[in-house]
């Protein structure tokens, strides 16, 4: 029998290909009507992209990457470096793996098109998880009137998980009084280096803007937050206004308002950000959890997508090793929690700590401006140097 995986998300097709890379055949479940990703640019740092090169993606991803030169931190109105942290060459030497930038729905691509290409991955669309039901022996997943059995089941569909609510019930949300806007903005719209190569982030009163380049740099991919009360709709997909926008960065740096003026505007989405403690548990028997399912993480480390491929890893091995002997599957699926909770909950909180931090005020802000060179290297020190290919699984 195949592990099964409801969601094809990031999470749910690395997870897919890093079984299968151990030998093991899977399922992958996806309630949409075909594999698509909300969003826009996201950060791959070395502790995933290392697992991505791993899995055989690297020619693929290539065409889609961009390579920051910097980790940089500016003032939000005159715009002056706070700190700036080497990657490019730096990363590679010091990691032993890339820092990239890429949109979402590039990687998606390449994760899809590579699962297509594996004879053990199969993979089905309009699949919602109806019900879920687990013996000593097997789980059996319910969608619509076709019913699948497994030797497991990942939940790795996402905050709003089906497969969550149906071990612990659904749960509520805090809403942080954030409220997050991304939109990307053509390079040719811009005046020629008007936008350095690196990862950028202005730090200001009760705000922040991160700017990067993505689509192997024809784009650059902006992710503003601001501190907002009286509006908190979650979904990925609401429209949002350049002039609503521009009013909320209004007096921040120039780049910052040539980057909002340049922006197009089918590319210009909110969302409020929500909050969720670490889980004290994932997961019972022959079901757990992976991803923004057990962990979902504010957008303060730029972590979410790098702990759900750091997941897809750890579980393929742990579970790899347990594949066909009765009863192990239940320990496997612990084991795999047990190494991956520290992790994630240390992420999830540091990501929790630096909605505080990104957006102090007056002595507070000033404080946190000397010390942010020092903190910044030790955070991606503990970050990047993980290596999820080498767990304790056994």
């Amino acid at each position: 029998m195949a592990i099964l995986i409801a969601g094809g998300g990031i999470g749910g097709l690395t997870a897919a290909l890093a079984l299968a890379h151990q030998g093991v055949s899977v399922r992958v479940f996806e309630q949409a009507a075909g594999f698509e990703e909300a969003g826009a640019g996201i950060q791959i740092s070395p502790n995933s992209s290392r697992i991505l090169h791993h899995l055989g993606l690297e020619d693929a991803l290539r065409p889609f990457v961009f390579l920051p030169e910097a980790a940089q931190v500016r003032h939000w109105r005159h715009g002056k470096t706070i700190a700036q942290t080497p990657l490019g060459a730096a990363a590679q030497s010091k990691y032993g793996a890339p820092y990239y930038h890429i949109h979402r729905a590039d990687l998606l691509r390449v994760l899809v098109e590579a699962a297509e290409q594996n004879p053990l991955v199969s993979l089905h669309t309009n699949a919602r998880v109806e019900s879920v039901s687990q013996n000593p022996t097997s789980v059996s997943l319910t969608l619509g009137d076709k019913t699948y059995e497994g030797e497991a089941l990942i939940g790795a569909d996402g905050i709003h998980s089906a497969v969550r609510a149906h071990l612990w019930g659904k749960q509520s949300a805090r809403f942080t009084g954030n409220v997050a806007w991304r939109a990307l903005v053509p390079r040719e719209r811009l005046p020629a280096d008007l936008i350095a190569p690196n990862a950028s982030v202005y730090w200001g009163p009760g705000k922040h803007f991160v700017h990067y380049y993505v689509q192997g740099g024809a784009m650059v991919n902006c992710v503003c937050v601001v501190e907002k009360t009286g509006w908190d709709v979650e979904a990925w997909t609401h429209p949002g206004s350049v002039s609503e926008l521009a009013a909320d960065f209004a007096g921040w740096h120039q780049n910052i308002q040539q980057l909002i003026a340049a922006a197009v505007p089918d590319s210009l989405f909110k969302w409020a950000l929500f909050d969720r403690a670490p889980m004290a548990q994932w997961g019972k028997g022959r079901v757990s959890l992976l991803g923004d399912a057990c962990h979902p993480m504010l957008p303060f480390m730029a972590q979410g997508s790098a702990m759900a491929i750091e997941d897809g890893a750890i579980l393929a091995v742990c579970l790899a090793k347990r594949m066909g002997a009765a009863g192990d599957m239940a320990s496997a699926l612990q084991r795999y929690e047990d190494i991956r909770k520290p992790r994630t909950k240390f992420v999830q909180n540091l990501s929790r700590r630096n909605a505080r931090v990104f957006h102090l005020r007056g002595a507070a802000g000033f404080v946190r401006n000397q010390i942010a060179p020092w903190a910044g290297q030790q955070a991606m020190d503990r970050l990047y140097a993980y290596d999820a290919l080498t767990p304790s699984g056994d």
